[in-house]
């Protein structure tokens, strides 16, 4: 088993540069957040007193000094000023609440939205969309990367606005109380920028590569847990465990080399940042000592420089938030803005009549363009008729099926439907008239009703019923102490292949379609399953255009036509009598060697 390597597809770590490219992005989420923007105003109206009147406190506790030390002032004692900074403290967490409450109401209901409207634009995409991505990077976007732009929305773009507005306003507020002071105390900021600078960058590609190699190992677990069948089938979990063990120690070794140059920078960053504070205190107590500011004053002057710095800290943080979020709503942004699948079209009065016409058809992958799959491929099937696609593996057949489902677009040639080019139909008429039963059944992970529902949701219990007695499933639906109220489990693993098989006969009959596929769909089955299943088959067949994929030829025997596919060509054609008739015809070898193998 190849270990896969490369990015992590939940990496909400990744980053963008903050520039006017990339911040329009981030914009063209915020574009969620309209139909809440009174909300929004009134959290941005409580967020600003909220940071604006928490800076009246360092100017309040200096004045209370100052007074407790014989100064005079409006409020001319001690008390006064005590019950002012209790109403500061107050009236701050208020306003705090409020913003915390409304900007959680934004962001939740926003964010919704934004989930909804990226699983919706995912449930519509064209199936060529799906086939160059993973299942769990799709999933990611609606949880991690919405997560962080949630965070973003309601905490982020908060503590930015308060950050840059405790900044401004206080570096005014002490270059006002004390001009000399602050320009003294300004002048030891440069030399914590540059060290940011330098060590951070280092420790930020340090944490890229633990977490690229975390990503990494999460593949080993993703992998064996997906084939913990083939792992135990082999023996090999000690081989697992290694090799999960390997890439984990590889994780510690790359985060402690990150914590050691974390922790050297966290302390430079403290020896420098109260080194600077003991400077400012020093040249302060000097100044005090010359009557040029009062101890209150001092003493404001270094709660502001603490608020200050503070506020320069958590800048950097939400600066790297704000490069996540972009990468995340560029993510999320590129799924909303994907071409969905053309809709519009022709709708019938009724059902389709099932003629069916393939005129030279051409196709190749999407992922493989240069490997054509089917060459010029030609088929006629009357309405009601029931013909088999016969050939080896990678002929073509489940191609030409994808392409009958409008899953692909052919890249040459037509395909007619009732006369009318496929593609014309409105895609929702059409797919309604077309039911398929595919060789592994995938179940919903609710009850057996819904699942038979699944093929008509607005369908009544004796429909339900009547379909399932159709599809040889009622006796054991019945059989079971809930009945058709039983739940399945996760990809219907509760139930055998054969009843499994049935509920999707139940649900196909229930859709009642014009065109009907069946892609293998006893091969999986035992002897009995298959009897059971074959007769529900049968029923499911009647009065209706059926194109049969199959591998065990005895089944297709009763069928009117058989196209043997090679090469993504056609063959061969005729009935099961004239194609075994001919001896060095496919269809003749591969009926012989079946006959050899049973």
């Amino acid at each position: 088993m190849a270990k896969r390597r490369g990015k992590d597809p939940l990496s909400a770590e990744e980053k963008r540069k903050l520039n006017k490219t990339n911040f329009k992005k981030l914009i063209g989420i915020f574009k969620y957040t309209l139909p809440y923007k009174g909300l929004f105003i009134l959290g941005m109206i409580c967020l600003f007193f909220s940071s604006t009147i928490l800076l009246a406190f360092p100017f309040l506790a200096g004045k209370l000094i100052d007074i407790a030390s014989g100064e005079t002032w409006i409020l001319n004692s001690i008390n006064h000023v005590t019950l002012a900074l209790v109403g500061v403290l107050l009236t701050q967490s208020i306003f705090s609440f409020f913003r915390v409450y409304l900007f959680a109401q934004v962001s939740e209901r926003s964010m919704a939205d934004v989930r909804l409207a990226t699983y919706s634009k995912l449930i519509t995409l064209p199936v060529k969309f799906f086939d160059s991505r993973r299942v769990g990077e799709l999933i990611s976007r609606i949880t991690s990367d919405v997560s962080m732009l949630q965070d973003t929305f309601s905490v982020t773009l908060a503590e930015l606005f308060r950050q840059i507005a405790t900044l401004i306003i206080g570096t005014g507020i002490i270059l006002y109380l004390a001009p000399k002071l602050t320009v003294f105390m300004l002048a030891t900021f440069p030399i914590l920028v540059i060290a940011a600078l330098f060590f951070g960058k280092y420790i930020r590609n340090l944490s890229k590569s633990t977490q690229d190699k975390l990503a990494g190992a999460n593949v080993v677990v993703e992998e064996t847990l997906h084939s913990v069948n083939t792992v135990k089938a082999y023996s090999n979990e000690g081989l697992e465990i290694n090799r999960y063990g390997k890439a984990l120690k590889d994780t510690v070794n790359t985060a402690i080399r990150a914590a050691k140059y974390r922790g050297a920078f966290i302390s430079f960053v403290i020896f420098a940042l109260f080194g600077g504070i003991v400077g400012v205190m020093w040249y302060g107590a000097n100044l005090v000592a010359d009557d040029v500011m009062t101890i209150g004053g001092l003493l404001s002057f270094v709660l502001y420089t603490t608020f200050i710095g503070g506020s320069i800290a958590g800048l950097g943080d939400i600066y790297g938030h704000l490069q996540r979020a972009i990468g995340a709503s560029e993510r999320v942004l590129e799924i909303i803005n994907e071409d969905v699948e053309t809709t519009h079209g022709i709708i019938g009065e009724g059902k389709l009549q099932g003629d069916i016409t393939f005129n030279d058809v051409s196709f190749a992958y999407p992922s493989r363009k240069k490997l054509k799959v089917l060459k010029n491929l030609s088929l006629n099937i009357g309405a009601g008729q029931k013909v088999a696609l016969v050939g080896p593996s990678g002929a073509g057949k489940s191609t030409i099926i994808q392409l009958l489902m409008r899953f692909y677009k052919a890249t040459g040639g037509t395909i007619l439907v009732d006369g009318h080019d496929v593609n014309e139909y409105d895609l929702s008429y059409y797919r309604r008239n077309v039911g398929i039963v595919p060789q592994e059944v995938i179940l919903f992970g609710g009850t057996i009703r819904e699942n038979i529902a699944y093929g008509k949701p607005e369908a009544t219990t004796q429909e339900i019923e009547e379909a399932a007695r159709k599809a040889n499933a009622y006796e054991f639906i019945t059989s079971f102490p809930e009945g058709f109220d039983t739940l399945v489990g996760d990809r219907g693993i509760k139930l055998s292949g054969g009843q499994r098989q049935r509920i999707a006969i139940a649900r196909a009959i229930l859709k009642d379609p014009a065109l009907l596929i069946l892609d293998e769909a006893t091969s999986s089955l035992d002897a009995e399953s298959e009897v059971l299943v074959q007769e529900a088959l049968d029923e499911l067949m009647k009065n209706r255009t059926t194109i049969i994929i199959a591998h065990r030829l005895a089944t297709i025997r009763k069928v009117d036509n058989i196209f043997v596919v090679k090469d993504g060509e056609i063959v061969e054609t005729g009935t099961h009598e004239e194609l075994s008739a001919y001896d060095e015809g496919i269809y003749s070898y591969l009926l012989r060697l079946q006959f050899q193998l049973t």
